[in-house]
């Protein structure tokens, strides 16, 4: 989508300082929208009895596809964790292969349909699907990393979380080790204050999460997660550091869900209305990014309008597909969950 002619360059300074052309910071937009109205679709099909289970990513688009946006996908690593639908998009997959997970189908490249939504994983785009419980991707992402060292590489790997996973075990003894080893590795932190339904208040007595990463040898930085270019610009920070060989970084990006945490969730017994329609009506980081592109002259109405036309037709294409897409073969229902028989 070509961007507006009558730009005005005064404001133009914040995305091009961070290297960011105008038609990529146009993209990551797009990105944005495609994520939200996905995610919406399969909160439709979830409710209509067509989808056994959603989990969300809506509000969390702003500090995903930013963070995503810095690293190579196919050449680094990413290990997301189950709200990263706007990161895998930002990668490269497809809503057909996110609408197959949903719907359990056998050419959904995660797992063939085996694993519950949230598990996005396509192997070209070296994004690696995660295991159920919660904060194990943290580990598995620092030996990821530790292996790009000892080839000699300078990959990146990306690893993703919530607060909650980050008061785990696996995340304290995975920072621990990635500091020893000084391995190419940025944890990165979407804090949506809710672990499931417990507040923040309730998980830790620190202001910031990011002042763990001290402790450990290694810098942490806290950033809004709901502007788009203040992510950027930490997150390629980060990026650099690992290529020198500088070792890991930690981000901590304050975002918000704005769904309940997964449709099996009752959001009104824990989180006030009120709340939920503040960061609705002024925190939502689609109309925030949208509102600084409209700013300096790079989205208009005929442009929004005719974006949001095609990512209607990209999630109608992607639900229909799926649909009609098989199911596994029962016969393959051990395949890849027990070791095959010395032969």
């Amino acid at each position: 989508m070509a961007p507006s002619k009558q730009m005005d360059t005064t404001k133009h300074a914040r995305h091009a300082e961070l290297g960011l052309a105008d038609e990529e910071a146009v993209r990551m937009y797009r990105i944005m929208v495609l994520s939200r109205s996905l995610d919406e679709r399969m909160w439709l099909l979830q409710r209509m009895g067509r989808a056994a289970f959603v989990i969300t990513g809506q509000g969390h688009e702003a500090c995903q596809v930013a963070s995503a946006s810095c690293l190579k996908p196919g050449y680094d690593w990413m290990h997301p964790y189950y709200r990263d639908l706007c990161a895998s998009l930002t990668w490269g997959m497809t809503p057909r292969d996110l609408m197959l997970a949903v719907r359990a189908r056998a050419e959904n490249p995660e797992s063939a349909g085996r694993q519950m939504p949230g598990h996005y994983g396509k192997r070209d785009l070296r994004i690696v699907s995660g295991s159920s419980p919660v904060g194990t991707q943290i580990p598995q992402a620092v030996g990821i990393a530790l292996a790009s060292k000892f080839k000699g590489t300078d990959e990146v790997t990306i690893t993703y979380f919530g607060e909650g996973a980050s008061c785990t075990g696996n995340c304290h003894e995975a920072m621990n080790m990635a500091a020893v080893y000084r391995v190419p590795v940025i944890f990165f932190l979407e804090n949506n204050i809710y672990a499931i339904t417990v507040h923040e208040k309730w998980q830790y007595v620190v202001k910031d999460l990011s002042i763990r990463a001290e402790g450990y040898g290694f810098p942490g930085v806290t950033v809004d997660g709901n502007d788009v270019l203040a992510v950027y610009a930490v997150t390629q920070e980060a990026v650099q550091r690992a290529r020198a060989g500088d070792g890991p970084s930690f981000i901590e990006a304050k975002t918000y869900r704005l769904t309940p945490h997964s449709s099996e969730d009752a959001e009104r017994r824990y989180r006030p209305e009120e709340e939920l329609r503040e960061w609705r009506e002024n925190r939502d980081p689609i109309k925030l990014y949208g509102q600084y592109l409209r700013e300096v002259g790079l989205l208009d109405d005929e442009q929004e309008a005719e974006m949001r036309t095609a990512v209607k037709v990209e999630v109608d294409d992607a639900t229909d597909y799926a649909e009609k897409a098989s199911y596994p073969d029962p016969a393959t229902l051990e395949d890849n969950v027990y070791a095959e028989p010395w032969k």
